[in-house]
């Protein structure tokens, strides 16, 4: 029994050291649409990827946030416009990246987004507040997915949705990790129906990446925001004593 246990510790040694080896041949035409590339995880991946020769397509929010990324990356990067919350917008992005792929597929499509998450409990929330976060970090990246499954289809390709691990942990109320838990059973449903493709699905969880300047006094101020505006009835139930502490 031990002998047995060791051998297939080591068949798995093996494994992990043949595939993590394993490398992408022949990158040139190979096409890999980025959202989210303004600052921060997406951003640095579209450069990254530029560097080594993909044809990178990088999704902007802002207009600002795209000619930053192409002032410092090669000819060959392109970028778009994109606002995940707005089907129209999303339709825009997929016209763009079937026109670049040229009926050759896409290779990967990186799903990269981190809407504004309020931070506070449950009731003192808005329907809004859930929408601001969902119909971005889940809902918007579900549509342009499903959007972009024929191009990735025709080349085999793959989907890459990076999932922040902080937003597996429940703390907190609001929609963030209604979000990430929501991408993680859609990438597991898909992954199981593209087999059949030949399309591969992932999901990468990574750790907090700070894209912009979010400060204590930001958070208070907000809290006090959602304090003042809450039904009296909601407040006087949690306290005053229950909001400064």
């Amino acid at each position: 029994l031990h002998i047995a246990i060791l051998a297939s510790i080591f068949s798995l040694m093996i494994y992990w050291l043949i595939r993590d080896r394993y490398r992408v041949r022949n990158l040139s035409g190979k096409h890999v649409f980025i959202t989210g590339c303004d600052t921060g995880l997406g951003n640095s991946l579209a450069k990254w990827l530029d560097k080594r020769g993909f044809c990178v397509i990088a999704a902007c929010a802002t207009e600002k946030g795209g000619q930053e990324l192409q002032s410092c990356s090669s000819p060959s990067l392109k970028t778009v416009n994109l606002k995940l919350a707005d089907s129209n917008s999303i339709a825009r992005a997929v016209g763009f990246v079937t026109e670049e792929t040229a009926g050759k597929g896409l290779f990967g499509l990186v799903c990269n987004a981190e809407g504004t998450a309020p931070v506070a409990p449950t009731d003192w929330l808005r329907i809004e507040d859930f929408h601001s976060v969902l119909d971005v970090n889940l809902l918007g990246l579900i549509e342009i997915t499903l959007k972009l499954l024929p191009l990735l289809k025709k080349a085999e390709g793959r989907a890459v949705n990076l999932i922040n691990a902080k937003g597996l942990m429940a703390f907190v109320g609001g929609g963030y990790s209604l979000s990430k838990w929501g991408m993680e059973a859609f990438s597991d449903t898909l992954r199981i129906e593209m087999q059949h493709f030949g399309v591969k699905v992932i999901i990468v969880e990574h750790g907090f990446f700070k894209a912009g300047v979010v400060t204590s006094d930001m958070i208070e101020k907000y809290l006090f925001k959602l304090w003042n505006g809450l039904n009296p009835e909601i407040r006087d139930s949690y306290g005053e004593k229950y909001f400064v502490e």
